[in-house]
């Protein structure tokens, strides 16, 4: 074994070191303007944009400087990890291996939070999405100009039923004014090629511009066999007339992954970090199959032949921008998404004929999306009042499929004609929203008040096609969701924020949720059946000096009837999922972020969170009492604390950064979790501006897992546990090792 240079003792000094100092900056647009993507390879680099100066909620932005020293093809949720309370894991080095990707804010997980792109709504961009697409399908992340976080709870506009927590919002990057090419080449680790070319058309005839790019990206598992790779087109225009604009994009992604085993604690120990799935070595998976083990496995489960994820999405929409008065303004937006989906995978347990004891296993998606989303503001003496609405139809169809297999044949493409059909379901989703917000300016300016309210009605029809899946309506609506706040200027470097809001998780159909049980389970619990609410109350405080600026935030969360999709039984056999309510849930902790810019050249980035997540309420598993009383929720760490050195020359440019997350337990009684661990990044390179007809050319090095570290990344892959204490449940994933990418861009 390779020795690894003792990351963790340094950590800790620094650790020591920085208290609980924190950062902020000045506000920023929320879309991309030009000049971002003019200048995104030149000039001093900030690590963060902005902090959410002037909002009364926990706020920071990630801008396109942040995003272009990172690995290209990184998922901007990667990105994101450096911010205070944000907890990202994924087994692969770009964040983008969708089954391994796990995001959560203050405890909150992944289907709690609300995404958007330009607003557009995403879901909540699970696996088994029902209503949205991963941001890594959405677009390609040399098109995205910024990212906005709201820790806290998101503005009352935000289209979402499911932002418990906070949300998420993503910003393309706007056509530029300069006709030209920008490319980028990536090779790497594991046989990484990603080819990356956009074509600006400038602004013609002073009122429209337009941008289209490609991507292609190829690279092999980081261990065992298989390939994760997906080619984008993404398009958009801009039209202007007079103060007015027509925005308009489409874009699409075919993304075809080979996935990782999911691994138990015990496997960890029993067959290494390395171990993963018999691709492709055919007749040893079929050996298991019939109960012949060979080199340490003990068990069918220990590894199956091979699995893996297609999706294909499309998304468009249409945005009208009108500057209808002085002091009125009126966006309205309209958009379209279809998706096909399916998941592979190899099960010993349905055999294709009495020669085969495998088949192939699928779960099969498609989603239709259409919706409008209109936002008013009207500014009248010192208020600035805004409105808006937001209305979806969602149809989705999902289905569980087996197909017969001869042998190790390429099967990753999308199949039909299955032999057998466990379950297919239907649902027509209906949601419409829409909010009303004041902000009233007082003591010139200095003082900020907001109030608004927004109210949600969704309503699923669910309609079972084939197996024993319920069927039925169900509709969550809440007529009256407050949220409140205040930003006081205590001096013009100096303020103060707090903020309080009241919000619905709507209940989900698809995969999972309370469709996903049988009719009898369904019919027996529909009647007592709320959706999930919380109350999120957030206190802060932000400043900004001439080397130094930052912020302090504490916080505090209720959940209420928080709704878990517990597994009963392992996650291949695809049995009826059983819809738990936990209860109550508290939340409380302290968030810090802050940079030193020492010179110039030199700043230093950093980041800290304690969260306490525990569950207030037992609850019952059958007849079964799980005493969670007082436990810590799963997937929840404690602490996390990201610092990262960054230098900017102009001509040469390096980051270097360590993070650290905390324990974290996958099961509700906190008999077993993973350790905490340091991780440490390095990106690099050099400018040559100028070489010949290739403009802004550079150079430039990630090095991501830098010191090698083997490690326990995503929890939860199949479904959390009450208890695990022998570390057999088979729901982790561990991280990627060290890769080493190298990558030339420029523009003509």
């Amino acid at each position: 074994m390779p020795q690894r240079f003792p990351l963790k003792p340094l950590c800790l000094v620094v650790l020591q070191a920085l208290a609980c100092q924190a950062y902020a900056a000045e506000p920023a647009d929320a879309a991309a303007d030009d000049s971002a993507a003019a200048g995104a390879l030149a000039g001093p680099i900030q690590s963060i944009e902005i902090t959410g100066r002037g909002q009364s909620r926990q706020v920071q932005n990630i801008n396109k400087a942040d995003l272009a020293e990172a690995l290209p093809g990184t998922s901007p949720l990667k990105v994101l990890e450096k911010l205070p309370g944000v907890n990202f894991q994924s087994a692969d080095p770009f964040g983008a291996y969708e089954w391994s990707t796990r995001f959560s804010i203050r405890g909150f997980n992944q289907n709690q939070l609300g995404f958007t792109l330009d607003g557009i709504p995403l879901g909540d961009m699970t696996y088994g999405n029902n209503n949205g697409l991963h941001i890594s399908r959405a677009i390609s992340s040399e098109n995205i100009g910024s990212v906005s976080v709201s820790q806290g709870a998101g503005a009352l506009g935000t289209a979402s039923t499911s932002n418990l927590g906070g949300t998420v919002q993503f910003f393309t990057l706007a056509p530029t004014d300069e006709r030209g090419l920008t490319f980028a080449q990536t090779f790497g680790s594991d046989s990484t090629s990603r080819t990356f070319a956009r074509v600006d058309t400038g602004l013609i005839n002073g009122v429209f511009k337009a941008y289209i790019s490609g991507t292609r990206q190829r690279t092999e598992k980081t261990k065992g066999a298989g390939d994760q790779d997906q080619d984008q087109l993404n398009s958009r225009f801009v039209f202007n007339f007079g103060d007015n604009s027509l925005t308009g994009f489409v874009n699409y992604s075919d993304r075809r992954e080979v996935d990782y085993q999911d691994m138990s604690l015990e496997m960890i120990k029993r067959l290494g970090y390395d171990w993963d799935n018999y691709q492709p070595d055919w007749n040893r998976a079929v050996n298991a199959a019939k109960g012949i083990f060979t080199g340490g496995v003990t068990s069918l489960d220990d590894a199956y032949y091979s699995a893996g994820g297609l999706r294909k999405d499309t998304i468009g929409g249409l945005t009208l921008d009108l500057h209808l008065s002085s002091n009125v303004d009126l966006k309205t937006t309209i958009y379209h998404h279809d998706n096909e989906g399916q998941g592979h995978w190899y099960t010993p347990y349905v055999p294709t004929n009495a020669s085969n004891p495998i088949s192939l296993r699928t779960t099969e998606y498609t989603i239709g999306r259409d919706g409008v989303i209109s936002d008013l503001t009207w500014e009248i003496g010192g208020h600035t009042i805004n409105a808006g609405l937001w209305g979806e139809r969602n149809n989705h169809t999902a289905s569980r499929n087996y197909y017969a297999v001869t042998g190790p044949a390429d099967t990753m493409y999308f199949l039909s004609k299955p032999f057998a059909t466990d379950w297919k379901q239907n649902f027509i989703t209906t949601t419409s929203q829409y909010y009303v917000q004041d902000t009233l300016a007082l003591m010139d300016g200095k003082l900020k008040l907001n109030a608004g309210f927004k109210a949600m009605d969704v309503n699923i029809k669910a309609t079972n096609l084939v197996g024993t899946r319920a069927a039925g309506e169900l509709t969550a609506d809440k007529k009256f969701l407050p949220q409140a706040g205040f930003n006081y200027a205590v001096t013009s470097d100096d303020e103060v924020f707090g903020s309080a809001s009241k919000n619905m998780r709507a209940h989900q159909p698809g995969v999972t949720g309370p469709f996903s049980q049988t009719q009898a389970a369904y019919n027996a619990g529909v009647g007592n059946l709320k959706p999930e609410t919380s109350t999120n109350i957030d206190l802060g405080y932000r400043f900004k000096r001439a080397n130094l600026q930052g912020s302090l935030a504490v916080y505090n969360a209720r959940f209420d009837d928080r709704q878990l999709s517990v597994a009963t039984c392992a996650g291949i056999l695809g049995c009826p999922s059983t819809l738990v309510n936990v209860g109550k849930v508290d939340t409380k902790g302290v968030e810090a972020i802050a940079v030193w810019k020492f010179n110039r050249e030199f700043s230093w980035f950093n980041s800290y969170t304690f969260n306490d997540s525990k569950y207030q309420s037992n609850y019952m598993d059958g007849t079964t009492l799980v005493p969670v009383n007082g436990k810590t929720v799963v997937d929840a760490p404690r602490q996390l604390f990201n610092t990262e050195v960054s230098y900017e020359s102009g001509t040469w440019f390096a980051r270097a950064g360590g993070k650290y997350t905390g324990k974290r337990y996958y099961t509700y009684l906190n008999d077993n979790g993973v350790p905490s661990f340091w991780l440490a990044n390095l990106s690099a390179g050099y400018k040559m501006k100028s070489l010949g007809w290739v403009k802004d050319l550079s150079l430039q090095v990630n090095v991501t897992n830098l010191f090698d570290k083997q490690y326990i990344s995503s929890i939860g892959t199949n479904g959390f546990q009450a208890s695990d204490p022998n570390g057999t449940a088979q729901t982790l994933l561990t991280g990627a090792p060290r890769q080493v990418f190298i990558t030339l861009n420029g523009k003509l």
